[in-house]
């Protein structure tokens, strides 16, 4: 069965700086715009819902038709998004936390502009790696 998932890292400030579509359904332009926009129109929720917890991984936080958005927010105030179709939360949450390790270790790149886009391919590789092997 084909999943739908995609996924955006979005700054403290509300800019994404790393976006990707990690699913196995055919992808169409359309689509992906669709899906930037229901996980981008969830933010607001988000910003909510992280002043009233200190869990990180606030599970899922919105639902558009059958997809559901998770997230997960670093002290930082980064926001891990995933809008997926999958009903496996243990791996949405291993995934977001090997994820968030991935991005620390970004972070800690001297050459690393904090709150830039992630161009780096091995970022890329490994988060993709980690999509298939959790989602």
């Amino acid at each position: 069965m084909a999943s739908t998932a995609c996924f955006v890292i979005v700054s403290k400030n509300d800019i994404p700086i790393y976006e990707a579509e990690v699913g196995t359904a055919p992808r169409k332009e359309e689509v992906a715009y669709q899906h930037q926009f229901i996980l981008h129109a969830a933010l607001d929720i988000v910003q909510d819902l992280a002043w009233t917890t200190s869990a990180m991984f606030l599970k899922s936080v919105d639902r558009f038709n059958d997809l559901v958005v998770s997230v997960y927010v670093t002290a930082g105030h980064t926001r891990l998004m995933l809008l997926h179709d999958s009903r496996n939360e243990d791996g949405i949450k291993s995934f977001f936390q090997e994820v968030h390790e991935l991005y620390i270790k970004t972070l800690l790149n001297p050459l690393y502009l904090p709150g830039s886009r992630i161009t780096s391919s091995h970022f890329d590789t490994k988060v993709r790696a980690l999509a298939r092997k959790y989602l």
